[in-house]
């Protein structure tokens, strides 16, 4: 996943571009990009945060970045954003984007003799593919559509001009984007939580599909929202957004917290307390209680001074000892206690057989795991949620491979909750992580919770579907 914020002012912009630019940091943990332009000149400075929090590395640089508007990124993946002088002048873009017809791109870019010039990673710079293929449009309009007809997966981004900044939603709006207004500021950001504190208020959220041109005179439409069903993806609620956020208007606290109440209302667990494994299972833990009548107190606490969501190393191992590090258990709380424990997602497993490993040691006495969204079954297509990216990685599909002697196969009845297949593979994930009793919400549940029909989010991760390439 990665975060995009962008800033226009009556002022200076680099101060209001730092904080909201570092209030997406739980969106990406490799790299981190800002630039700013001034009188037609873009300053550009672009860091590596995997081993360090945002504000450490830019706080020196907001003095070099100079000019009334600029756009901010916190990347999982390229080094953005990408500077570039073209027939439609100057401009720079950054990108929230998955593209899985990349190859066939390059070729169509190098067919109309563009060329590649961003390959530090070794491969191909997504965000500078998105750049060329807005430059073969006759205006940015023409260029974003050619994007959004031209992509195969999705793709969010920001381009900062000498007419201000554009914001273009994905055609599917797989991913979001909202605009604040202060006065005659604007800023535009993947979260909406980022712009509150510098004194924007939400004005506006973008439509899928749709772009806008945003500066001091106001907001105007370049390209209008596609006639087509509403892909946002549901995850954001689970797990990626943080709490005070609002999607769609809808805010992400209010879903985890009816997450938790529904599963609590028609639970019959008897514990004698309920705990949220920090941070994203905290909200559902208080919905949980609140549903259930149990009591809530906190029996894992994180440890957030020194270990920050940006440092979250890439090897598999180094994560597992960073996430176990974060996390305190509370020994006086937690001892001799019957506890459900609330958490957004299983995704590997590993991490919470570790932390279930870390409560049995200090001294729990039966363990009742609650988790807020279905089984995660398929891996996305449609986000860079590094966690699912190869779909082996998911528990679910390990265990529905043992159950079916070595293929994956009946993926339909494993995501079906009133199948015996389904209860099988539960009872075999609950056995593996180490826990007394497990249970996963519905997708009903997610559509009812989040308040949207399911044929506006994308649940592909939980049953398969999806609408669009």
């Amino acid at each position: 996943m990665s975060g995009l914020f962008g800033v226009i002012t009556c002022k200076p912009c680099a101060t209001d571009l730092f904080y909201g630019t570092d209030y997406h940091s739980h969106l990406g943990t490799r790299r981190a990009g800002l630039s700013t332009m001034d009188n037609g000149v873009i300053h550009r400075n672009i860091h590596n945060i995997e081993n360090t929090q945002f504000k450490t590395k830019f706080a020196d640089d907001i003095n070099e970045m100079l000019g009334d508007r600029g756009i901010g990124v916190i990347s999982d993946s390229d080094p953005q954003p990408i500077v570039c002088n073209s027939h439609l002048g100057r401009f720079a873009v950054c990108t929230v984007s998955r593209i899985n017809n990349i190859a066939q791109l390059e070729k169509k870019c190098m067919d109309k003799h563009q060329q590649f010039t961003e390959l530090s990673m070794g491969s191909t710079n997504p965000t500078e593919l998105v750049a060329l293929l807005v430059t073969q449009g006759k205006d940015f309009a023409d260029g974003i559509a050619n994007v959004f007809e031209s992509v195969r997966g999705s793709v969010t981004f920001l381009i900062m001009t000498d007419r201000g900044i554009i914001a273009a939603r994905d055609r599917y709006g797989r991913t979001p984007l909202a605009i604040g207004r202060r006065d005659q500021d604007y800023a535009v950001a993947s979260e909406s939580h980022s712009y509150v504190n510098l004194g924007f208020q939400t004005e506006y959220f973008l439509k899928p599909g749709e772009a806008v041109l945003i500066n001091q005179e106001g907001i105007r439409q370049l390209v209008a929202p596609r006639d087509q069903k509403m892909q946002i993806c549901s995850f954001l609620w689970i797990y990626y957004g943080y709490p005070c956020v609002e999607y769609e208007d809808i805010n992400v606290e209010e879903v985890r917290f009816r997450l938790g109440e529904a599963m609590g209302r028609r639970d019959d667990i008897k514990a004698d307390y309920v705990s949220g494994i920090p941070d994203s299972g905290v909200g559902m833990a208080l919905g949980y209680a609140a549903g259930s009548g149990i009591p809530y107190k906190r029996g894992i606490l994180k440890y957030t001074p020194t270990w920050a969501r940006s440092f979250m190393p890439t090897n598999q191992e180094a994560r597992s000892l960073v996430a176990r590090m974060k996390l305190i258990p509370s020994r006086k709380v937690l001892q001799n206690k019957e506890v459900v424990f609330c958490d957004d997602s299983i995704v590997r497993g590993t991490q919470l057989r570790d932390q279930v490993h870390m409560l049995r040691n200090n001294g729990v006495k039966h363990i009742h795991v609650r988790i807020s969204c279905p089984p995660l079954v398929h891996g996305c297509q449609w986000l860079n949620f590094s966690a699912s990216k190869t779909d082996k990685e998911l528990i679910t599909l390990r265990v529905i491979e043992e159950l079916e002697g070595g293929q994956i196969r009946n993926l339909e009845a494993y995501q079906d909750d009133t199948t015996p297949q389904y209860a099988q593979m539960v009872e075999t994930i609950r056995r593996t992580i180490g826990v007394d009793t497990l249970k996963f919400n519905t997708l009903q549940t997610i559509c009812d919770s989040i308040g949207l029909p399911k044929c506006q989010l994308c649940t592909h991760c939980f049953d398969g579907s999806s609408y669009g390439e």
